[in-house]
């Protein structure tokens, strides 16, 4: 079993049609098939079914699949630590976040990063699957709420965090330090949409106490929610990283009780990813900021 048959095996997989892939690999369709079979020769069972023109991966296929991305996930990091013995401080790094404000937490460190290491290529993907962009290599690591469930993943606590009340420092309820959750379900509410994990963990809260969030606007903007509340618009539940993202004088936050609404940030990446020197510096950066920052 060679490499060269392992990607295109693998190319083959992304297309799900021979010609394609053989367009992709820059080779022709008949070499691309004696590979192909040559391969399924060695293992002994068939990877594809073709029928008609319809190219679909056997059950083996899918096994092959599963340790193939193993196997190229390994050589990657195997590349980038003989980098580092090199002494190399360049590359690429494509980092992961939740959409919303942590997104824009990873965003707001990058100029600072950007100037410390010019040559290394960044990238921000905002996404509310991160754990199968993970599982596919297509980020590095990634920033989003614990706990996460999946043997494959390696988890970081980075810091937790409170949710509270937010609204308009001209709101009647501007003067309060505390509420209780059960004082505040009639408020008219600005929220993210259901998507979102922070709105996710909110809807839990309410239906502890046997009540169901009727928001009256939606929106996946942060600036949107913060300028809404400041114009007396609404209230909404909002995230310690996103209030002092945008420490916005003109509106107040209230901590809430009974219960609260807490949450846990943390990093997540592939455990047989290695994390080269872009990710490690990087990350360090993160620690940094996260620990000045969030002191609830």
């Amino acid at each position: 079993m060679e490499i060269r048959q392992l990607e295109y095996f693998m190319a083959i997989c992304q297309e799900l049609h021979f010609t394609r892939a053989s367009v992709n690999l820059g080779v022709t369709q008949p070499t691309l098939s004696h590979q192909i079979k040559a391969l399924e020769d060695e293992i002994g069972i068939l990877l594809f079914d073709r029928i008609g023109k319809k190219t679909m991966l056997t059950e083996a296929g899918l096994i092959l699949l599963k340790h193939c991305r193993n196997v190229f996930n390994s050589l990657e990091s195997a590349r980038e630590e003989i980098a580092e013995l090199q002494e190399i401080k360049q590359g690429s790094l494509s980092i992961g976040a939740l959409t919303g404000e942590l997104n824009q937490l990873v965003s707001k460190l990058l100029v600072d990063f950007h100037q410390r290491y010019p040559q290394i290529k960044l990238k921000v993907v905002g996404s509310d699957d991160l754990i199968e962009r993970v599982i596919q290599n297509e980020i590095d690591f990634g920033l989003t709420i614990l706990p996460v469930h999946d043997e494959r993943i390696t988890t970081v606590p980075l810091y937790e965090e409170n949710l509270y009340l937010t609204v308009s420092s001209n709101h009647p309820l501007a003067n309060r330090e505390k509420i209780d959750l059960e004082e505040i379900t009639g408020l008219p509410f600005i929220v993210f949409p259901k998507n979102h994990k922070c709105r996710q963990q909110i809807e839990i809260a309410f239906q502890l106490l046997g009540i169901s969030l009727k928001p009256i606007i939606e929106t996946d903007a942060p600036e949107t929610i913060i300028s809404l509340i400041e114009a007396q618009a609404g209230v909404s539940i909002l995230s310690k990283t996103l209030i002092n993202i945008w420490n916005n004088d003109n509106i107040k936050i209230i901590k809430i009780e009974n219960p609260s609404i807490r949450r846990q940030i943390g990093l997540i990446y592939h455990k047989e990813k290695y994390m080269g020197f872009a990710a490690r510096e990087f990350i360090n950066v993160l620690k940094t900021t996260v620990t000045e920052t969030h002191k609830d």
